[in-house]
């Protein structure tokens, strides 16, 4: 026996000092010994849901709601209820975790107790109020379990509770309010005043928000905390994979194209270890739209095909890929269809932009002013220097197409130098690339060649291949920058060749097989009729090709 009591001392020690997969072994090794208590049953519990046992955690909260109930103890039951079913909803399985949730509720109204359950069930009231759209019921409701945790002084409720009232006042429209209740919940958060499983739920959450509000400051911000707070527990599984996804997002829009693919690619591996698809299926979407802006479009294509079975709908990037590949009038059903029926702020915005860009390239200048009108609403509505700069990207693209150069030009400038300020250099050369066609409707044609020059080399730069071939056809200097008939994957392959990287090396930066990038290094000797490595990449320096 002293033995299985050093097992179980060592498993609460581990669990103190966050070392899960530790604490499971330990604290699972002393219950094989002797049935542990419900307190450290819930640890346990707790433990095998942070090292991905979600199986094993079911179980174990399941026995600690048996073992209060067993004693008499209907509160401390209630809570592993509302434990239980919290996860089990945040799993996909909602009929389970909305049994369990009925549990709460039976036990509390049969014991007829004042008791901080109250409030957790309050909170569980809430989000199915968010969930079903009535916001001003999930703010009264998020409200009242916030007083009944400061009163019964139970960290976790005031800290789920507050953050709910954040996430429902940002819905409605109080972005300001809603942001300021959001950063003071993210102090106990990040001071670890709160529970892990509560960390975990709202770092994500809120991020999740910021993305919402357009506020990429303090999504970067948070992302960042959380990659900390993630990389000091080592056996942490939940909430990786969510945090790579961010950090996925941030890399893309600041152009780091390459990193953003490994962490996405990482994100989908820890993704597919959890349960429920929602999450995998933005990991594929987030990876389909990295192959499409860099060329790779059978690639978008298979990504775009398995968010969609992952129940992610991959729009815009679907429609976009479309436009990318000249079919105009698929891309064009498609983004109709999409923005008819989407509602609310974050999904029209999300869709808006694209459904400029596809109007334009159909010669509906109507359609797409309305959209870009659209935007400008939401700008001004929604102070956000990303929403700004998206809206007034917009406006000039149609100010370009309505002939209205001077206009444009104002426009294009300021979102350019908005693109610049958010560090986002694709969006920023687009705006170039615009500001170019703008000069030279105006008869500059000096400074249009220079902007479309600009805009091509860092098109270049990035690796977005589709915009570096609408650069040469639109610049007058072309046949410099020709690509002798390589595709945009044999481009990138030559890129790396002239490097110096190895075909295994290649591969590996690719995500192919050897023989894949064998194939493209054999079909680059025959278009560009040279016979070595060495003659590909002096021929490549020569004509521009890198």
């Amino acid at each position: 026996m002293p033995a299985a009591a050093d097992t179980l001392d060592r498993g609460r020690e581990s669990y103190g000092r966050h070392a899960w997969a530790d604490a499971f072994a330990a604290l699972s090794a002393a219950d094989a010994t002797s049935p542990l208590a419900p307190d450290d049953l819930v640890r346990v519990a707790t433990a095998a849901y942070l090292v991905g046992r979600d199986d094993e955690s079911t179980g174990l909260w399941e026995r600690a709601h048996q073992e209060f109930l067993g004693r008499g103890d209907v509160e401390p039951a209630a809570r592993c209820a509302f434990w239980l079913g919290f996860l089990l909803l945040g799993g996909g399985q909602m009929e389970r975790g909305g049994g369990w949730m009925a549990r709460v509720r039976r036990l509390l109204d049969a014991e007829g107790r004042d008791c901080v359950e109250e409030g957790y069930l309050l909170f569980a009231i809430g989000m199915r109020s968010i969930i079903q759209g009535d916001l001003t019921a999930a703010y009264a409701e998020f409200g009242q379990a916030d007083e009944i945790g400061d009163r019964f002084r139970d960290a976790d409720l005031v800290t789920l509770a507050r953050h709910g009232q954040g996430r429902a006042l940002i819905r409605l429209g109080r972005s300001a309010e809603g942001m300021a209740l959001l950063d003071e919940v993210m102090v106990a958060v990040t001071t670890g005043e709160v529970s892990p499983i509560v960390i975990g739920d709202v770092y994500c959450s809120v991020i999740q928000a910021c993305q919402e509000s357009f506020d990429l400051r303090r999504a970067q911000a948070w992302t960042a905390a959380l990659s900390h707070w993630c990389a000091a527990q080592p056996d942490l599984v939940p909430y990786r994979g969510q945090c790579l996804l961010h950090r996925a997002e941030i890399m893309q829009l600041h152009g780091a194209w390459q990193d953003a693919t490994e962490e996405v690619r990482r994100a989908s591996e820890r993704l597919a270890q959890r349960p429920g698809k929602a999450a995998v299926g933005a990991a594929f979407n987030q990876q389909g739209d990295l192959h499409r802006l860099r060329g790779e479009f059978a690639e978008a294509e298979e990504c775009y095909r398995q968010a969609s079975r992952c129940g992610r709908e991959p729009q815009p990037g679907l429609a976009l890929l479309r436009l990318a590949q000249g079919q105009v009038d698929a891309a064009q059903a498609a983004i109709r269809r999409v923005v008819d029926e989407a509602e609310g702020l974050l999904p029209r915005s999300r869709l808006l932009p694209a459904q400029v860009e596809i109007m334009l390239a159909a010669g509906d200048v109507n359609a797409a002013r309305a959209a870009a009108d659209e935007m400008s609403v939401m700008a001004d509505d929604f102070d956000a220097p990303l929403l700004r700069a998206l809206a007034t990207h917009a406006q000039g693209a149609v100010l370009v197409a309505a002939g209205d150069a001077h206009s444009a030009l104002a426009a294009l400038r300021r979102a350019w130098a908005a693109w610049q300020e958010l560090e986002a250099p694709h969006e920023a050369a687009r705006a170039r690339a615009l500001i170019g066609l703008a000069c030279r409707a105006l008869g500059d044609d000096d400074t249009a060649e220079m902007e479309l020059d600009a805009a091509r080399w860092a098109f270049q730069d990035l690796g977005a291949l589709p915009d570096v071939a609408r650069m040469d056809g639109l610049s007058r200097k072309a046949a410099a920058a020709s690509t002798c008939g390589l595709t945009a994957r044999e481009m990138q392959v030559l890129r790396l060749v002239a490097e110096g990287k190895t075909n295994r090396s290649i591969a590996g930066d690719l995500f192919l097989s050897e023989k894949t990038i064998a194939r493209h290094v054999s079909n680059i000797f025959g278009k560009l009729s040279v016979s070595s490595r060495a003659a590909a990449t002096a021929y490549a320096y020569e004509h521009d090709l890198v």
